[in-house]
């Protein structure tokens, strides 16, 4: 029992030390988003800071000045916001059809997603690009979301966590007449909520994140996302650090709101998906 509260001490300790060190480049960003933007290119970002020379202004100036930040906020939270809610229904979808059904090609299918989520996306972002070109998707929204829609990863996932439900219950709602779209969406979705909560943080954590791909697609300023956003206030002709730092703060908000919201079932969702075989 000693030995384990030790283990246990030593593990928190390690661990405590860990979590600090990674969130150093966090802390960093968050005092230089208080710095003028001219003491930012004297002096670079760093942890040191003189308290007199903090001030809001940054801040004051995005809310005030900076429309075209708020503009492409708003494009990365239509964006992701879509690709979540899209991505968790169709990706579900197909993993629990590999999973619940027996039918002929059920195993080449998913051999086809391994093989899938083994490609890089870079190999794959000429032949996607060509599609949007002739499907005159080039700078809309549908051409940013319709790659991640149905992620490999996460219909894997999902079928990994399909295959732990019990095929008694569908067995008994058929029995009671329910169709097999009512099975799925009555019963065994409302128990798959752990993984729907794990796929969301992943998903919208990649789709906010995004920068390559909104990069080929959208052309018009007014499209960008924050990523590309963001990048094109560094130039050779001056760098905007009043909204690059700040703003930069700024993205962070959404990402921690829906791990917050739902971290509940993040760990188990990861733990369940991931032994079942």
């Amino acid at each position: 029992m000693k030995q384990q509260k030790v283990t246990t001490w030593v593990g928190t300790v390690f661990f405590g030390i860990v979590s600090i060190i990674a969130l150093f480049p966090i802390f960093s960003l968050i005092i230089s988003s208080f710095r003028p933007s001219s003491e930012l290119m004297r002096n670079g970002m760093s942890l040191t800071f003189n308290l007199s020379e903090l001030n809001l202004n940054n801040y004051v100036y995005i809310f005030t000045e900076a429309s075209k930040y708020w503009q492409w906020y708003g494009n990365s939270l239509i964006i992701s916001g879509l690709t979540i809610v899209l991505s968790l229904f169709f990706s579900s979808m197909v993993g629990y059809a590999l999973a619940a059904y027996d039918f002929r090609g059920r195993n080449f299918i998913f051999v086809l997603v391994l093989f899938i989520i083994m490609v890089p996306f870079e190999i794959l972002m000429l032949p996607l690009y060509k599609l949007m070109i002739s499907m005159g998707l080039i700078d809309t929204y549908t051409s940013v979301m319709l790659p991640l829609i149905v992620a490999p990863i996460a219909v894997f996932f999902f079928r990994q966590y399909a295959l732990g439900l019990p095929k008694e219950l569908m067995d008994a709602a058929r029995i009671d007449g329910a169709t097999e779209y009512g099975i799925f969406f009555k019963i065994m979705m409302p128990l798959m909520l752990p993984s729907f909560a794990a796929m969301a943080i992943l998903q919208g954590l990649n789709s906010w994140n995004n920068f390559l791909w909104p990069l080929l697609v959208l052309r018009s300023n007014d499209m960008f996302t924050l990523p590309i956003g963001l990048a094109t206030l560094l130039t050779p002709y001056g760098n905007n650090y009043d909204v690059l730092i700040a703003g930069s703060v700024m993205t962070i908000i959404p990402i921690v709101i829906l791990f917050i919201f739902f971290q509940r079932y993040f760990v188990s969702g990861l733990t369940v998906g991931g032994v079942k075989g």
